[in-house]
């Protein structure tokens, strides 16, 4: 297999009749999905959506794919598809059409449901969708597509073939072989095999499961689960899952009615996907199950389920206010049961276990993965992902949507079938696999960073910025003020030293105030001094001064005023 992490050059420009493959998102992380296909000048995007921000990057609210590999290139776009309606595949759409408008997106009806109130939320116009279904066949330029049934943890999802002058790729988007799906929709191998045998030149697959053996637990065995959870409950359940799960919701709805009970959507997007999904038929809402939250809380405790988001330990999710007790009208306490129904995304384990022991503390039995079968994933382990391999015979594969482990191990999985080593692309974000004549090869590398959303700012701000957040959060903040005259070589006024975030009181700097001043006084000696030089000579005492007696390195913020 071929390891791309040793620096790469840019990739050299594309000759004729090639097609270049570039993911700016999901090879490394589990979440904002994109990847870029080029061909004669023309350009197909396959996916779009968001990434959510961990710990370390504090304040920020959303992450988007780098767009400037294509930013200057935009009216070359012929289309884009979306194969599922998961935020990690559809949340960055509005911030691409920002850019360009009327780029026509093509995806299932659900999919494309989802997408609808989010252009109408960031005010998009002349948007163009196009609503596609599995066995559709459209033309964009140089590239024919077929869509494909595929069985995931939403319905309507879709994976695409493509067709090209340069070959073939057929893309999984995220993906499992269910055989008994409570939708009834399989994933279709026959259209698989029959791509097969036509052959398929890149097979861009699903990873994030491919660290499990065997296969994924069918959907159904989380009813009768999630019914036993229900009828045990003696007071009010709180159920934590995806805003777009509808099978899920669908099987609390179920539950609820056997056991008599009413259910509240919290949260906006729950209630908006829901609503979507039913109107579509995707969600079978038994008559009278669902109350408002005011008329929930004229019901018992033991009549009550919200079903809430915020499975992942989101802060500012309904179920993490839940946990804080900040919720407006929810409340938990002994008695009640929560049910986590949904997986633990990796890089959000401390903040799901924050909220559960949150939970625990104001006395809910908490139910989740870890000690109840509440949950199946939604992609392919390792036995589905053989068999995959199997039926296809791929010429080439690219691992996509995973961390650098999964797709290591689902390289590994391709290279058991006989797929030569050699022909596994282990690409990560911003690496170029170009496919010519069935032949792929690694051809260079282009800048893919993380574009940070932080309230109405997209991409401005950067890692240092983001440096300088966590040492406020861990280290805190000192501040130097002092007032001088640089003509006459004088300090006016100061320094003055102050500090937010740190356990000393201010009172601790007496001890080297005297040390800075003289720091300052010879800087104002200096013929070139400026008000920029006396800063950074308050900085360097105060600095060494405070990691060697306090054992700290917290921001320092030394200003020098000139009179």
């Amino acid at each position: 297999m071929m390891s791309l992490y040793d620096s790469l050059p840019k990739p050299a420009n594309l000759e004729p009749d090639t097609l270049r493959v570039v993911p700016l998102g999901g090879l490394k992380d589990i979440g904002r999905n994109m990847t870029v296909f080029e061909l004669n000048g023309q350009l197909l995007i396959v996916d779009c959506g968001v990434l959510f921000p961990e710990e370390i990057q504090p304040g920020v609210d959303l992450i988007l794919p780098d767009f400037s590999y294509i930013e200057e290139r935009l009216d070359d776009v012929v289309g884009m598809v979306l194969t599922h309606g998961h935020e990690d595949h559809i949340g960055a759409v509005p911030y691409l059409l920002k850019l360009r408008g009327d780029i026509p997106i093509y995806g299932s009806e659900l999919t494309l449901a989802f997408v609808r109130p989010k252009l109408d939320e960031h005010r998009i116009e002349g948007f163009d969708l196009n609503v596609v279904a599995a066995g559709d066949r459209v033309e964009l330029g140089g590239f024919d597509l077929e869509f494909v049934s595929v069985t995931h943890s939403i319905p309507d999802a879709l994976a695409v073939f493509i067709r090209t002058v340069a070959g073939t790729a057929l893309i999984t988007g995220d993906f499992k072989m269910d055989q008994l799906p409570l939708d009834g929709r399989l994933t279709d191998l026959r259209a698989f095999a029959r791509f097969g045998e036509e052959g398929v030149d890149l097979f861009l697959v699903d990873s994030t499961n491919a660290e499990v053996p065997g296969f994924v637990t069918p959907e159904r065995e989380i009813g009768p689960v999630l019914e036993d959870v229900f009828l045990r409950a003696t007071g009010q359940i709180v159920v934590a899952s995806f805003a777009s799960h509808v099978h899920r919701v669908q099987q609390v709805f179920d539950a609820a009615v056997m056991t008599g009970r009413k259910v509240a959507l919290i949260g906006r997007s729950m209630e908006r996907n829901m609503r979507i999904a039913s109107e579509l038929g995707f969600l079978d809402i038994p008559d009278d199950v669902i109350v408002t939250s005011k008329q929930i809380a004229q019901l018992g405790p033991e009549q009550r389920v919200y079903m809430a988001t915020g499975s992942q330990g989101e802060p500012m999710a309904a179920l993490g206010r839940i946990a804080r007790g900040t919720h407006r009208f929810v409340e938990v306490g002994p008695g009640d049961t929560v049910v986590f129904a949904s997986s633990l995304i990796p890089g959000n384990e401390n903040s799901v276990y924050r909220v559960i022991n949150g939970l625990t503390r104001l006395g809910a039995k908490v139910v989740h993965q870890a000690n109840a079968k509440v949950h199946v994933s939604g992609h392919a382990a390792a036995g589905e992902l053989l068999y995959c391999y199997n039926i296809i015979q791929p010429r080439n594969v690219m691992p996509i949507h995973g961390e650098v482990r999964h797709l290591v191990a689902n390289g590994a999985l391709a290279v058991k079938t006989g797929v030569p080593a050699s022909n596994v692309m282990l690409a990560e974000d911003g690496v170029v696999v170009d496919l010519k004549d069935g032949e792929s090869s690694v051809v260079g590398a282009i800048p893919c960073s993380y574009i940070y959303v932080d309230g109405r700012s997209v991409g401005e701000l950067d890692e240092s910025e983001l440096q300088d957040r966590r040492v406020l959060g861990s280290e805190g903040f000192i501040s130097i003020y002092a007032v001088v005259d640089l003509e006459h070589e004088m300090i006016l006024s100061g320094p003055t030293i102050k500090s937010v975030g740190m356990a000393e009181e201010d009172s601790v700097f007496a001890e080297i105030e005297q040390d800075v001043r003289d720091a300052l006084a010879t800087a104002l000696e200096d013929p070139e001094a400026d008000t920029y030089s006396c800063q950074q000579a308050m900085r360097r005492v105060i600095g060494r001064w405070v990691g060697r007696k306090l054992r700290r390195r917290p921001m320092i913020v030394p200003v020098v005023v000139e009179q």
